[in-house]
C-alpha cells in the first residue's frame, strides 16, 4: 500500500453499484467526447448486473467511492476453440490516473479471464490516447492490426 493514497479494492458491478457507477460512466463519455444515449446506457447497466448477460463490469473503489470502471465481454473466436474477451471500458478518474489503477483493472480481467477460460484479452484504445498507451505497452502486445468500421443507424 501506498503511504500517501488508501488502499484499492476491485470488485465485479452489483445492482447497488449504479450510482457509483453512473459518474464514472459519464466521465469515460467526456474523455472519448461521445454522449451515449440515456436509453443505451441504461441498457448498459441492466446488462451489467445480469448475470446471464455476457456483459460483465468491474469498480475500483477506494476509501468507499468507486473510482474507476472495466467493462469485459467473452466472444467466440474463430482462431481459437476458448472464448476471448473483449476489454470495451477502461476509465479511471483524472485525479487519480498514474497511481496504477487502471494496470490493476486490467490484471483483474486478465486473471478472470484465466479463472473462466479464456484465451485471450483484446481491447482497443484512441490512437492519441498516449499515456495509455505507455501502461498498454508494458502490459500487452500491441497487434499491428487497424480496426475498420461501419456504423449503422
Amino acid at each position: 500500500m501506498d503511504a500517501t493514497h488508501p488502499p484499492i479494492s476491485l470488485h465485479m458491478v452489483r445492482a447497488a453499484d449504479q450510482e457509483a457507477w453512473l459518474p464514472l460512466w459519464q466521465g469515460y463519455q467526456a474523455f472519448y467526447k461521445v454522449d451515449i444515449p440515456d436509453e443505451v446506457t441504461a441498457l448498459t447497466w441492466s446488462r451489467l448486473i445480469d448475470a446471464s448477460d455476457p456483459v460483465n463490469g468491474m469498480l475500483a473503489w477506494r476509501s468507499g467511492r468507486a473510482i474507476g470502471l472495466v467493462h469485459f465481454i467473452p466472444h467466440r473466436s474463430t482462431w481459437f476453440a476458448e472464448d476471448v474477451c473483449y476489454l470495451q471500458d477502461l476509465y479511471v478518474e483524472a485525479n487519480t490516473r498514474g497511481e496504477g489503477i487502471g494496470r490493476r483493472l486490467i490484471e483483474a480481467v486478465y486473471e478472470e479471464a484465466k479463472r473462466r477460460g479464456w484465451r485471450r484479452v483484446h481491447w482497443l484504445t484512441h490512437e492519441t490516447n498516449s499515456d495509455a498507451m505507455q501502461l498498454y505497452d508494458r502490459i500487452g502486445d500491441r497487434s499491428g492490426f487497424v480496426q475498420y468500421r461501419r456504423t449503422f443507424s
